[in-house]
């Protein structure tokens, strides 16, 4: 029977109708779609693999396709075109930068506007950087050299590093000091292209007893070449970069590339769940290996003595 009123349960329906459509009007447009950008300081292998390995443990978080974007940019290793990557992201606005190596990430803390950034085999210094969260390849340069001094009696270590590359600077100044401590002479040669390279390493072979390749994108292409010129000399390289004694010095000291990642993609879940990068540290690795090249020592002439064998945790036979 119709009494001219609507029933009850018809006008409780219009009611709900309304106001779902007024919330719909009202509310903010929101996408749970994330943005990661990740720039590299130079195009290398390490870089490459933590890079895999982030990709792969951010997605154990949930961060994973379509609803999660990441894109990788490789721009040249050169103060001009990091700045110019991160002005293109400013204007993109990502959700979060992750930044391989000390140049990109240092740049990005600087220059990007708003966005968080979370670095990835940052050699830091024991100063902690505004703003900056991350994974630091802080390893310990005296122990790179005193194994160094304990294989073969070197009294004069040639260092080569980049004055464009923060890492290498770091590593520089952490040489310097174990130098004074260990008592023995330094003769630095600062290189920042392929020409003053070739010169600054000749300068080195004719005068040091060993050299010491501090990490940069500039040595890792070059790295092949410097091996093979210390080679015919008969004289020691020894590196951090990973998978230096692969290619040819006597000793590395290396984080593990896949952990890096590993533990950059932690850190970077907790900033995108709201974590500000202030309150995050720098993580220090778990996992650092006293690599030893038997092939190479064998070639140029030197005998690794066991107690140092001992303290490799690999050796290339």
């Amino acid at each position: 029977m119709f009494d001219g009123e609507m029933p009850m349960k018809h006008r409780l329906f219009l009611i709900f109708l309304f106001c779902s459509i007024a919330l719909e009007i009202s509310a903010p447009a929101h996408s749970s779609a994330t943005t990661i950008f990740a720039i590299m300081s130079s195009d290398q292998p390490r870089y490459r693999e933590a890079h895999r390995s982030f990709a792969k443990s951010i997605a154990v978080h949930g961060y994973t396709s379509p609803d999660t974007q990441i894109i990788l940019h490789t721009p040249d290793s050169e103060q001009s075109s990091w700045n110019s990557e991160i002005h293109k992201l400013n204007r993109s606005k990502p959700d979060l930068i992750m930044a391989y190596g000390a140049p990109a990430a240092l740049v990005a803390v600087r220059e990007a506007i708003g966005i968080p950034v979370v670095s990835v085999d940052f050699f830091a210094s024991d100063k902690k950087v505004r703003g900056l969260c991350g994974v630091s390849s802080r390893v310990s340069m005296v122990t790179l050299l005193n194994t160094l001094k304990k294989i073969r009696q070197v009294n004069r270590f040639g260092i080569l590093y980049s004055p464009d590359e923060a890492g290498s600077l770091q590593q520089r100044d952490d040489i310097r000091k174990s130098a004074d401590q260990l008592g023995v002479t330094l003769l630095e040669a600062s290189a920042a292209s392929s020409a003053t390279l070739d010169s600054e390493l000749n300068r080195l072979l004719a005068k040091t007893d060993a050299i010491i390749v501090t990490e940069g994108g500039l040595f890792a292409k070059q790295f092949d070449q410097i091996i093979a010129r210390a080679t015919a000399k008969n004289i020691p390289v020894a590196s951090t970069m990973p998978d230096a004694a692969d290619r040819g010095a006597l000793i590395s000291l290396e984080v593990n590339p896949r952990e890096q990642g590993y533990l950059a993609a932690e850190m970077a879940a907790r900033v995108l769940e709201g974590a500000q990068t202030d309150h995050l540290p720098l993580i220090h690795p778990n996992r650092i290996d006293l690599v030893i090249n038997m092939r190479h020592a064998k070639k140029i002439g030197i005998e690794i003595p066991f107690p140092v064998l001992q303290k490799a945790t690999r050796l290339i036979k």
